[in-house]
């Protein structure tokens, strides 16, 4: 029964702690065990919190008092190693950071704690958020639980991993290029990009800021949407569209509340094609949602194609300053994704400033294109990518319908919805022949996370959404899981 308890969802998780017909001490105790079975071959618990047992034996007693519980009381949660939790390491991934511990928790986090949530510790993360992997100098590389040999994605890779592994309940990561979105796919999870400013976004590194402010936010992952939108409504603070007995009927109140509802899918972004088992999962979302009542044709949204041009153009500059600052005069603690970017920074003349507000123009521009063909069509869905979990060693460059590309122009799918700023959750939506997970994301117009939500409820009930990892794998240079 212990270890069956981590594979509960975090809302029943609640309702049983709740109920008192399960202990927090019960629950935390069956997922640190977990933790210490399965975590040595993925890596993606990096740091654990010291009290967490007995944080769950004070959850257990206000349980026994009878008064008040938040609405995660006694759920284990991990978070991702850029976001601040008070007394834990927050390396993100850097050597130029990795003593650095935090005296207070980022609000987000906060946020968790003061619902009940027990913080079980710190999932990996690629190097200063950089890459769509999870491997740094401090901590290594994260696996995929269901190909050891395989990435979980990045730069969210280990809240991905822990979550779809049952190491958590849920995990708290960031998105500002798909950091949520691809790992969720990868690993066969749910996940929420929510609108950029919906969740709190300090205590983040890299900050939340500047040009980052523009499409960047912290977002929870889980295993399913019911736990995602109760993750979400704990970290925005929203109620209204949330309410836990209208799942039934929120789909059809949102269809029946809106002028129009019609939904777009899409399988080809007009630059980088995708497989054939990522189509036949956004057909299969889209004749899910076509059942449910929704009008659901095949039309491209106006602008995607321009989503990696413009955010290039928009957050590569910011991301070179934030590289260079951390590594200035300790260069040589630069792992390999940082040396990539301090390399082209030495090579690349900062953006005159009014270059950048060009971009800055011409990107809002054509979000208010986009915006406006939406007003009629309120829900998008996408394929999160041009790939599925890849090897560690599959290198940078790849290949697909007659098109080469690199591993950064593969996700514009996933960074269009950042450029533009637009609430998008990824669901589980398909395999592939050998067994990976292939995700599928449904967008929304901004601050309409509940509809998002919605229709991804829709999609995961139909298509099946999450199913375990296997336990026992047998991967060449892995041990078995």
């Amino acid at each position: 029964m212990n270890d069956e308890l981590t594979t509960f969802s975090a809302t029943r998780l609640a309702d049983l702690i709740r109920r008192r017909e399960v202990s927090p001490v019960e629950v935390v105790e069956a997922y640190l065990k977990r933790i210490e079975r399965l975590n040595p071959d993925l890596n993606s618990v990096v740091t654990l919190a010291p009290d967490a047992l007995e944080r769950a034996r004070e959850a257990e007693a206000a349980v026994m008092r009878g008064g008040e519980t938040g609405a995660l009381c006694g759920v284990p949660m991990t978070v991702k190693d850029t976001i601040d939790v008070r007394r834990l390491r927050a390396t993100g991934g850097s050597k130029a950071r990795e003593n650095y511990v935090p005296g207070a928790d980022a609000p987000a986090v906060g946020r968790l704690r003061a619902a009940g949530a027990i913080i079980l510790g710190k999932t990996n993360a690629s190097e200063v958020a950089l890459d769509y992997t999870t491997d740094n100098p401090v901590f290594g590389r994260t696996n995929n639980p269901f190909d050891l040999s395989r990435t979980p994605g990045g730069s969210s890779g280990g809240c991905a991993a822990a979550v779809g592994a049952c190491l958590a309940a849920g995990s708290l990561g960031s998105d500002l290029a798909g950091s949520i979105r691809i790992p969720a796919h990868f690993c066969g999870v749910a996940g929420l990009k929510p609108t950029a400013g919906r969740v709190p976004g300090a205590g983040h590194f890299p900050p939340l800021a500047g040009a980052y402010a523009l499409g960047a936010s912290l977002g929870p992952l889980a295993r399913n949407v019911e736990d995602l939108s109760l993750f979400f409504r704990v970290l925005s603070g929203t109620t209204v569209g949330f309410e836990t007995d209208a799942w039934g009927g929120t789909l059809r109140e949102l269809i029946a509340s809106t002028q129009s509802p019609r939904v777009a899918f899409y399988t080809d972004d007009g630059i980088v094609p995708v497989g054939e088992e990522s189509k036949e999962a956004v057909f299969g979302a889209a004749s899910a949602l076509r059942d449910a009542g929704l009008q659901v044709s095949e039309e491209r949204p106006p602008c995607v194609e321009r989503a990696t041009e413009m955010w290039l153009a928009l957050f590569s500059h910011a991301t070179r300053r934030i590289v260079c600052a951390t590594y200035e005069g300790r260069e040589a603690a630069a792992g390999a994704a940082a040396r990539a970017v301090l390399a082209r920074s030495a090579k690349q003349e900062a953006p005159a400033l009014e270059d950048f507000m060009d971009a800055w123009e011409e990107r809002d521009h054509l979000r208010s294109i986009l915006l406006g063909w939406m007003e009629t069509t309120p829900l998008i869905i996408a394929p999160v990518g041009a790939l599925t979990a890849f090897r560690h060693d599959a290198g940078r460059h790849f290949a697909g319908g007659g098109k080469a590309f690199g591993l950064f122009q593969a996700f514009g799918y996933a960074q269009a919805y950042n450029v533009f700023d637009l609430p998008a959750a990824c669901v589980p939506a398909g395999r592939t022949d050998d067994g990976l997970p292939v995700g599928v994301q449904i967008v929304g117009r901004p601050f309409e996370e509940a509809r998002v939500l919605a229709a991804a409820r829709v999609v995961e009930e139909a298509l099946g959404g999450w199913r375990p990892p296997p336990e026992s794998l047998s991967n060449a240079g892995a041990n078995p899981i």
